[in-house]
């Protein structure tokens, strides 16, 4: 692409948001990234974000507050505990309280908003239907049903100014292969953090889930995980 056309980019701080963020930069797009400060229980997230964003070249980052602690109703949100030294069998057996209700229906609603001030048809979410927790918003059905929300319910689709694209090109890879795509661009994954559950100074549980899938995913793309695990 030799236009630059303008993209928004979901960035929460984590491996799958810091490789998309890649992607979308290689593709040629200006990026602007949008992260949400959300109620979530820890901050570190939101550092590894701004960090990411720091070493890529950005157009403008944004960090919009919204506080789904007022619903609960998860682990991330609320004061229940996160789940930790489940085996794959465990993870697979349903959707685990670490699910946050309707997080990236919300989030990309939030940045469809922000797009069409912007005149940027293209959205990227590092949203992934191999290797995740069995989140129903990160499936390839709920991307499908977001962009035909995202042509019915904004002025650009319905004057027809503009045709949306959800672009999700983890969608369908593992998370090794994530990792292994992420290093042939340069993604520094040490700025990173997919903790659930970090101890004060952030350094990851090695045992939460989010945690047990980043390390199988650098262990099968035969790379060594640079953030600190207790």
């Amino acid at each position: 692409m030799s236009d630059q056309r303008n993209a928004v980019v979901l960035v929460s701080g984590g491996l799958d948001s810091a490789t998309i963020l890649a992607i979308a930069r290689e593709m040629g797009f200006s990026l602007n990234a949008i992260s949400f400060d959300y109620g979530q229980r820890h901050r570190f997230e939101l550092q590894s974000a701004r960090q990411v964003c720091a070493a890529n070249n950005i157009e403008q980052h944004i960090t919009v507050p919204i506080d789904l602690r007022a619903f609960g109703g998860s682990a991330l949100t609320d004061e229940i505990d996160v789940p930790k030294d489940r085996d794959e069998d465990e993870m697979d057996a349903g959707i685990p309280i670490t699910y946050v209700p309707a997080r990236n229906t919300v989030f990309l609603s939030l940045a469809l908003g922000w797009a069409e001030v912007l005149g940027a048809f293209d959205i990227f979410i590092g949203v992934n239907a191999i290797d995740y927790s069995g989140y129903p918003d990160c499936r390839p059905e709920f991307i499908a049903a977001f962009s035909e929300v995202a042509r019915l319910a904004t002025k650009a689709g319905v004057e027809e100014t503009g045709k949306w694209t959800i672009h999700t090109p983890l969608i369908s890879l593992t998370k090794a292969e994530i990792i292994s795509r992420g290093l042939e661009l340069g993604v520094d994954y040490g700025l990173t953090h997919s903790c659930y559950d970090p101890d004060e100074n952030g350094v990851s549980c090695g045992r939460c889930d989010s945690c047990q899938l980043r390390l199988k995913g650098f262990s099968e793309a035969g790379a060594t995980d640079p953030v600190p695990y207790s």
